[in-house]
């Protein structure tokens, strides 16, 4: 198996765990900050979908013309890095507009990134980073940093009353 091609199932494994929480949670919650210092659900998918975006195709690819109808504007400002969720909803993204990006990114990293050439694994991302300095290392840091979400998400689950998941 090639290494971009284990990268790629790494990121779609933790996605197929993220997005099991997330289909887990009504859409009436998703605004809901179970207490104070606590994030909302739309807060958390928002960020995941504009850090994907950032981490695994701009860092990797550059920004590219049409990347506006994969994840928009609002999104990318309301839910970017030191945002402070509201949970007003009119302070936010529709649900859907935050769905829409979340897996509209993904499809795409998963089917540009997944053609691409492991050689790209090694080359320095086209911005610096503290956690990373190469392309593969963006790529690896974004299911990282699902998953650190995932764990957000399910804490957020439980604090709004709901079970375990299986």
């Amino acid at each position: 198996m090639s290494r971009i091609s284990e990268v790629i199932d790494r990121i779609q494994s933790v996605r197929d765990y993220t997005a099991g929480l997330v289909d887990a949670v009504p859409e009436s919650d998703w605004f809901r900050q179970p207490a104070e210092g606590v994030t909302h659900v739309a807060w958390q998918v928002g960020h995941m979908a504009m850090a994907q975006y950032r981490l695994a195709l701009d860092l990797v690819r550059g920004v590219q013309p049409g990347d506006d109808e994969l994840i928009g504007a609002r999104v990318l400002e309301t839910y970017g890095k030191d945002s402070i969720p509201d949970p007003d909803p009119a302070a936010n993204a529709r649900v859907e507009e935050i769905r829409n990006a979340y897996d509209a990114v993904h499809r795409a990293v998963i089917r540009e990134i997944g053609g691409m050439d492991d050689s790209i694994l090694d080359e320095p991302s086209s911005r610096p980073h503290p956690v990373f300095d190469t392309k593969g290392g963006a790529l690896e840091w974004s299911a990282w940093h699902e998953m650190l979400h995932a764990g957000q998400i399910g804490l957020i689950r439980r604090l709004l009353g709901e079970k375990w998941l299986r």
